[in-house]
């Protein structure tokens, strides 16, 4: 008994073990993970983001945000964990070893007359003749009686001297660690026993992994529904207009899923007349447009329109069942557009070539979400083909505003940028009517937006120059900076209630067929894995080239110094196309911030293969002769013509474009990157 009493008191120690091997890192690394962001990671220090509340750290906030699944299994455990190690602290008081001397009440070496003096003692007050006590019964059979039996034998008592205990040396002793109940199974109650044990342990593990993975199989690796990607996949289209992007991003599986309830008609008819000049309708056949509109599945009425009251910034008048819907389809937006971006970059045509159009379109659609900027605010204006979009995104920005400062002659927002800081306040407070805290806001926004350089090099491996069917490497180095010196900051967007991290799109593309050739998502968020990801990709390629371990570690220190400093590396492949001149364009799209978009033009030569396999070079061209001049400003005209659908020619605005002739298999251009979605890109 005494055995199985140790066993049952080792059950609770094994599972505390079972536990705690998984858990304690587990919780170590989720805690690192929570430092390095807190410690990174820096919100927009303006009035109209501390007054959104998304970056306020009340009680309940704090509560809300560390309320979830995860924390909360995570918390349970913990909690546990302490009960187990409280109960075996106390069950190991309880559990005693076998000491006859101790129970007897005797100091070690005691004669015989006092072990038969203190037997007599205790058994007049515990034996079951004098004492009716069940407890007491037990207490003088299993230990008062063992313990004089123990003494009194000559060998007993000189096996416990000498060993510890009174049969003597004692072997080694096998255990199992269950509870006393499992070890103490009758007849009636093993049948009741076994099926707790075969639910508990098999049945609910099995039960709980058929609700997962019929759950789980629903999505996709970025939690996005299958069903969505079908719908994006069927309904995108080589020439969708950003108007029309919108249609297609509403038609998500997972917007379909939001209730319509029969008291959100009156609120959303009243959305609907404030929204209503953003929903394209032919203003000539009103009524027969506004019939159309309303015919249309509620569910997609319903996320239109609420897209639309985020777009215009007319949330405000929804009731609160509304609002919650309202939150929930600007939660799953970014991951939603992010996919819808996918499929428009996805191969499609022979030579495995993605849509650049609508890729253009969606990316601005992203932007004016995160931003809460109208789509119809991007109509060229003033000489920028972003319209006034990007000085709506400033705090305290109106059209008033943007009109007022235009008398000035200050009509694109790079010309804003353009201006000294006391250029800038004077400009506000004096002509804008701003106060200098509104202007000192508008400073810290400038100061956060992203400005992008990029040094794009195409080779091919061994050879000087690029002929047809070769396998061109793409290097793209893109680097980050802001005036205010970070590099890891979120966007200001105080009218988007999430958190919301910057990443930019890095296209190659043909503008003139609107054939993408390579696309991949950056972001300069994650330093850790951007420096593991270079400084693999640098090793590798030194160590190709048969580079001392000295120069591998001198290049591998410089590469992690550019990502502490901003930059990321984009390594692609592609297979060079047919003999010809090929004008192609590099973007840096975005997500986050209007305005922030680089494009360079490049020109790509590829020679007729060589039928002896000699490689002839070809001309490196030193500069863009007039012909070249010529030819990329017809690119911009193919780029407008794609870029939006408000987007128009225009020979004013060029500072964004960096010009760069590509000849002979290399090219170097400030403001682009290039990467490949479905292309086997790498970034680091």
């Amino acid at each position: 008994m005494a055995a199985s009493e140790e066993n049952s008191a080792l059950f609770p120690i094994f599972i505390l073990s079972l536990m705690a091997i998984p858990l304690v890192p587990y919780t170590i690394l989720k805690l690192c993970r929570a430092a390095t962001e807190t410690a990174t990671i820096i919100n927009c220090q303006c009035s109209a983001c501390f007054r959104s509340g998304k970056y306020r750290k009340s009680v309940v906030k704090r509560v809300s945000n560390f309320s979830t699944y995860s924390n909360l299994t995570l918390l349970l455990l913990w909690i546990i964990m302490a009960v187990l190690v409280h109960y075996i602290k106390n069950i190991s008081h309880e559990v005693k070893v076998f000491e006859p001397f101790g129970i007897l009440g005797l100091n070690h070496g005691a004669s015989d007359s006092e072990i038969k003096k203190a037997f007599r003692r205790l058994s007049i007050q515990y034996h079951p003749d004098k004492n009716p006590d069940p407890d007491a019964h037990n207490y003088f059979v299993e230990y008062i009686s063992k313990a004089y039996q123990a003494l009194v034998d000559p060998v007993s008592r000189e096996n416990f001297e000498k060993y510890g205990h009174p049969d003597g040396r004692q072997g080694i002793q096998m255990g199992i660690a269950l509870p006393q109940f499992l070890l103490n199974i009758d007849g009636a109650s093993g049948g009741v026993l076994l099926l707790g044990i075969v639910g508990v342990c098999i049945i609910l593990p099995l039960t709980m992994a058929v609700i997962y993975l019929s759950r789980s199989s629903k999505y996709t690796g970025n939690y996005v529904m299958h069903q969505t990607i079908s719908a994006y996949f069927y309904f995108m289209k080589p020439s969708l207009a950003p108007s029309k992007i919108v249609d297609v991003f509403i038609k998500a599986a997972e917007y379909m899923e939001i209730p319509v309830r029969r008291t959100d008609g009156e609120p959303l008819q009243k959305l609907f007349m404030l929204v209503r000049s953003e929903l394209n309708l032919d203003l000539k056949n009103i009524r027969q447009e506004q019939a159309k509109f309303w015919k249309q599945h509620p569910a997609l009425v319903k996320t239109e329109l609420l897209v639309q009251g985020q777009l215009t910034r007319e949330s405000e008048s929804l009731s609160p069942a509304l609002q919650c819907d309202f939150r929930r389809v600007l939660e799953l937006a970014p991951r939603l557009l992010e996919e819808l971006v996918k499929m428009a970059v996805f191969p499609r045509s022979p030579q495995a070539h993605g849509w650049l159009r609508p890729a253009i379109g969606v990316v601005e659609l992203s932007q004016s979400v995160i931003q809460a900027v109208p789509l119809s605010a991007r109509k060229p204006t003033g000489g920028s083909s972003d319209g006034i979009a990007p000085f709506l995104q400033l705090p305290h920005f109106s059209e008033a505003v943007v009109k007022k400062i235009a008398r000035k002659k200050v009509r694109t927002f790079p010309e804003l940028q353009d201006l000294t800081p006391q250029e800038r306040m004077d400009l506000l407070t004096q002509i804008a009517g701003f106060s200098a805290t509104e202007s000192q806001d508008v400073e810290m926004v400038l100061e956060m937006m992203p400005l992008i350089t990029t040094d794009i090099a195409f080779e091919t491996e061994g050879e000087e120059g690029i002929q047809e069917g070769d396998i061109v490497t793409m290097h793209a180095r893109v680097t980050l900076k802001r005036r205010n010196g970070l590099v890891m900051a979120l966007p200001h967007a105080p009218y988007y209630p999430f958190h919301k991290e910057e990443n930019y799109w890095l296209l190659l593309a043909d503008s003139a067929s609107n054939d993408v050739w390579i696309s991949q998502k950056v972001s300069f968020m994650d330093e850790v894995a951007a420096i593991s990801a270079a400084s693999k990709a640098i090793q590798e390629s030194k160590e190709g080239t048969g580079a001392s371990m000295k120069e591998i570690k001198a290049a591998v220190r410089e590469a992690v110094e550019k990502v502490k400093n901003g930059s990321r590396l984009v390594i692609s492949k592609f297979q060079a196309p047919a003999e010809g001149n090929y004008n192609l364009t590099s973007f840096c799209l975005c997500d986050s911030w209007i305005g922030c978009d680089k494009k360079t033009n490049l020109k790509l030569k590829v020679l007729k293969r060589s039928r002896a396999g000699t490689r002839g070079g070809a001309m490196v061209d030193d500069g863009p002769s007039m012909e070249d001049e010529e030819e990329e400003e017809e690119e911009d005209d193919g780029y407008d013509d794609y870029e939006s659908e408000y987007s128009e020619d225009d020979d004013d605005v060029k500072h964004d474009e960096c010009k760069e002739t590509l000849a002979n298999g290399s090219a170097h251009g400030e403001g682009s990157d290039v990467s490949s979605y479905g292309s086997g890109a790498d970034e680091e």
